[in-house]
């Protein structure tokens, strides 16, 4: 298996994660690796049920199709972790200096957006039957139109026109770089490689918790995702993404 040994690419779709999903009800085999790119995605969502804007032709909207059938359905966070590595690699991999990712899926430059991760797991008994992983990011976009507060994209960075099939290549062989890894049971360099690509790790910042403002550093990440933060009275609080926001 190599990631991108199949790739089917669409003219249009609402979402290539819905598209994958829906192959799968109607119990249709998906080789692992596979990749379903698109032109135009239409209904492209994020986490909690938030819209993705993507200009046609213009980015990568995409979803891997993993069968991590070694994986402990309870380490299904490790997922989350080596997917957003891939990303955040990827776009290093053009030099972009000050990218982080922010938990628990977003891929940030500084303070702004460049990609969204939605990651769809589907179980059979107790063992993963399929992963599949949503990627939007933003490369040659250069007006972003929605009310999302903080997108930006490779091209608004450095002025260049970036090729998407190139780009698609590169980020198909770093995607496969940590997929191996997980399956070869490198669990610390995965988790030490994502501590340290981790937005505002370590650093005081301001959040609203469960509904409360509160400056609180991240001190780091439970083994089932959730966000560690600590206070300056050593307040530790362990959340889910739903309980917390990043003030921005």
């Amino acid at each position: 298996m190599y990631i991108g040994n199949q790739i089917i690419e669409l003219e249009k779709v609402d979402s290539t994660n819905k598209y994958v999903l829906r192959l799968l009800e109607k119990n249709k085999k998906i080789d692992e690796g596979t990749i379903i790119t698109t032109h135009s995605q239409y209904a492209g969502k994020g986490q909690d049920k938030n819209y993705w804007e993507s200009e046609p032709g213009k980015n990568l909207t995409l979803s891997i199709v993993l069968q991590p059938e070694f994986l402990k359905i309870e380490k299904q966070f490790m997922l989350n972790k080596i997917i957003a590595l891939s990303v955040y690699n990827f776009i290093n991999s053009f030099g972009f200096k000050k990218t982080s990712i922010k938990w628990p899926n977003d891929i940030y430059i500084e303070n702004k957006k460049v990609a969204g991760i939605l990651i769809n797991n589907t179980i059979r008994g107790n063992s993963y039957d399929y992963c599949v992983a949503g990627l939007g990011i933003n490369i040659n976009q250069e007006k972003f139109i929605s009310d999302a507060p903080n997108p930006i994209s490779l091209k608004q960075i450095s002025g260049k026109e970036y090729d998407l099939k190139e780009c698609l290549n590169t980020l198909c062989s770093i995607t496969e770089h940590w997929y191996n890894k997980l399956k070869n049971e490198q669990i610390k360099i995965i988790n030490t490689a994502y501590i340290e690509a981790l937005y505002r790790y370590n650093k005081f910042s301001k959040y609203i918790l469960r509904g409360r403002p509160i400056k609180a550093k991240i001190t780091g990440i439970s083994e089932y995702g959730k966000l560690i933060l600590q206070t300056k009275n050593n307040e530790t609080y362990s959340c889910d993404f739903k309980e917390v926001e990043f003030v921005i």
